[in-house]
């Protein structure tokens, strides 16, 4: 598997024109490699020519990670004592960079690392490989989509548990605790960002931060939050209502944005433009006549990062492919009223897409 995915990595540094991609520590090196590293003060650099083995230069702590190495690779460590500075110019040689053209992940890479790679690598040229390396995840293999599936599970098993819970009163705060707990418990991981639980006027924050505030009857309580299995993580957004809903304006924004959520995973499918996506959902909230209260795209990318491409926004024009896994999630934000979100985790599929996540979207009354 790591071999297959070294020769994509390959590939794409050829169809650049590039001599060689580097890596820093986040995803795309542990895609590549299977190992995890930390970006801290000791420089990691994964080198992955277009043509020879791949070169790992690192803290010799790590050196137990490539035990046994996925495919042949050329290992230069150092030690606190020794720092990086021998390591990196034996690498470098090794590897030939010296005049070169790199591609460099324009936001992982870090001034020291440049700083290093240009001491012992005279005339390298560092381009911005961020456009080409989008290629290398966008595809999901059954594999990952299966542990994609795990997350999404636990976090849907987590809500149901949670919103069975909920009482008037509570804050969201205390919600958004619950809602972390139960994940935890049901074998979830690390969070790819801090659960969101928004009530009554609040919930109209598309990325608010939950506080002290207790929740009311009759107000909109917005879940949107996520987990990670394996490496992968889910991303969800539910949004519910204490009691009884009594304002008509509310609703008929969630009948709106239950049509767009419906029509723009409706509208997903291999060979689609991306943007159609976004044109779909966003088409039935314009038509029910609240447009402007919808402030984003209607999706991105999901997989070992929670936003990667492909990004389901206007203008992107870029086909979606089998394998793709990205939200569905228009909104429509009321100042000082209410906001309403649906969220689902959708896979393009040789026949069209499929939902991955199966929490039912009507608006549902908890807190009874």
């Amino acid at each position: 598997m790591y071999a297959a995915r070294l020769n994509t990595l390959r590939r794409i540094a050829a169809d650049a024109g590039l001599d060689a991609i580097l890596l820093l520590p986040g995803r795309n090196l542990v895609y590549v490699t299977g190992q995890q590293f930390h970006l801290m003060e000791r420089p990691t650099v994964g080198i992955f020519p277009r043509e020879g083995d791949p070169v790992i230069l690192l803290p010799a702590l790590e050196i137990a990670k490539f035990a046994a190495p996925p495919y042949p690779l050329q290992i230069f460590t150092y030690t606190d004592t020794e720092g990086p500075e021998a390591a990196y110019a034996a690498g470098l040689a090794a590897a030939g960079l010296s005049g070169k053209r790199a591609g460099v992940e324009g936001l992982v890479m870090r001034y020291a690392e440049m700083q290093l790679l240009q001491r012992h690598a005279p005339g390298i040229v560092f381009e911005d490989a961020t456009g080409p390396l989008a290629a290398l995840r966008l595809c999901k293999a059954a594999d990952e989509v299966a542990t994609m599936r795990r997350a999404i599970q636990v976090s849907e098993e987590a809500l149901r548990q949670t919103i069975a819970a909920v009482r008037p009163g509570q804050t969201e705060q205390q919600i958004a605790n619950a809602l972390l707990i139960a994940m935890l418990q049901g074998g979830g991981g690390n969070l790819p960002f801090e659960p969101i639980v928004l009530g009554g006027p609040r919930s109209a924050l598309p990325h608010g931060v939950p506080e002290a505030r207790p929740v009311m009857e009759g107000e909109l309580l917005l879940f949107d939050y996520g987990t990670s299995l394996g490496g992968y993580n889910s991303d969800i957004t539910r949004t519910f209502v204490l009691g009884e809903l009594r304002e008509t304006r509310l609703q008929d924004a969630y009948a709106a944005v239950l049509a767009a959520n419906t029509a723009g995973r409706m509208a997903a499918g291999p060979g689609v433009p991306a943007q159609e996506v976004d044109r779909a959902a966003r088409a039935a909230i314009v038509q029910a006549g609240f447009g402007e209260y919808f402030t984003h795209r209607t999706g991105h990318g999901l997989g070992m990062d929670v936003h990667e491409p492909p990004y389901i926004r206007e203008g992107n024009t870029d086909l979606l492919e089998v394998g793709n896994v990205f939200t569905v999630e228009p909104g429509i934000y009321l100042p000082d009223v209410g906001g309403i979100r649906i969220e689902d985790d959708v896979l393009i599929t040789p026949d069209g897409a499929e939902s991955l996540t199966t929490f039912p979207r009507e608006l549902q009354s908890i807190g009874g």
